[in-house]
């Protein structure tokens, strides 16, 4: 009995953690989601209210239309997609290689693989921005996409996903005749979905809020995507309307919201079945 009271105050305090975890990282959110619904008056009153007195839903008009929102929107699209598109080809392909092929070299070439994990973007931005100057790729699609077409952290979750499926469903395949893109897409995938989906959605996550990138390979309103538009919802005088920042926010964080509310279950699957396994 002794025991079992353990295990429920060990849980318990687990639980609490966790429960003061998800109230501090949830807090900001719904102070952005308030501010996006109130009048300008209402933003800067003190003391501040978390409850709007009015409601109004002009700030997501005038985020919307006080800006090429809707041309940042669709280069936040184009490139979100093109990049997981492309991930997800070279994470198949990769990981079936590093996975189930046998060669010369290829746990030195997987090693070489995760140390690119190690290096962050910033280090790589002036030898890219030079290159990139270089081909005539600044303000393009090219250099927003083309640097994240692979993923390391990918091909590596992907990878462990292939090893945990039986050798025996790939040797039936190949005993049906099927090639390697064939048992890639008729028995690998469909048994990888969990680390599929997780890997998207962490993904999706890095390049739809990314800032740093756009912001030094675009010099032009055409070429910008959401996470850099948002700078410049200011109004004429130079002061920020917060109230529409906090909307256009809101609409920006809404997808990423929404798909890990649909792929949660998926995502923490993929992380468990996949992620840790060697």
């Amino acid at each position: 009995m002794g025991k079992r009271k353990k295990e429920v105050y060990i849980a318990f305090i687990i639980h609490t953690v966790l429960f003061l975890a998800t109230i501090v990282t949830v807090i900001p959110v719904l102070w952005a989601v308030s501010t996006a619904i109130k009048p300008l008056q209402e933003v800067y009153q003190y003391p501040p209210s978390l409850i709007s007195a009015r409601i109004t839903m002009e700030n997501f008009v005038k985020a919307w239309t006080g800006a090429p929102f809707p041309r940042y929107a669709l280069n936040s699209v184009f490139v979100t997609a093109s990049i997981l598109l492309g991930q997800v080809v070279n994470a198949s392909l990769a990981a079936y290689a590093f996975s189930r092929l046998q060669f010369k070299g290829k746990n030195i070439l997987f090693l070489a693989f995760l140390g690119t994990m190690m290096v962050p973007t910033q280090v790589l931005a002036i030898p890219s921005f030079l290159i990139f100057k270089t081909f005539g790729w600044l303000n393009t699609y090219l250099a927003l996409i083309v640097p994240f077409f692979s993923s390391a952290f990918g091909i590596f979750l992907v990878r462990q996903s292939f090893l945990s499926v039986p050798s025996e469903l790939v040797d039936a395949a190949k005993v049906d005749g099927a090639g390697h893109l064939r048992i890639i897409l008729d028995v690998l995938i469909p048994l990888s979905r969990p680390a599929f989906l997780s890997f998207l959605l962490l993904s999706f996550t890095w390049r739809w809020n990314d800032y740093f990138w756009p912001l030094i390979m675009t010099n032009s309103t055409s070429m910008r995507t959401l996470p850099v538009g948002l700078v410049f919802l200011r109004t004429t005088e130079g002061s920020v309307e917060w109230n529409v920042v906090m909307a256009a926010t809101v609409m920006v964080m809404s997808p990423i919201i929404i798909l890990f509310i649909l792929l949660q279950k998926y995502f923490v699957e993929g992380v468990m079945s996949s992620g840790i396994k060697g």
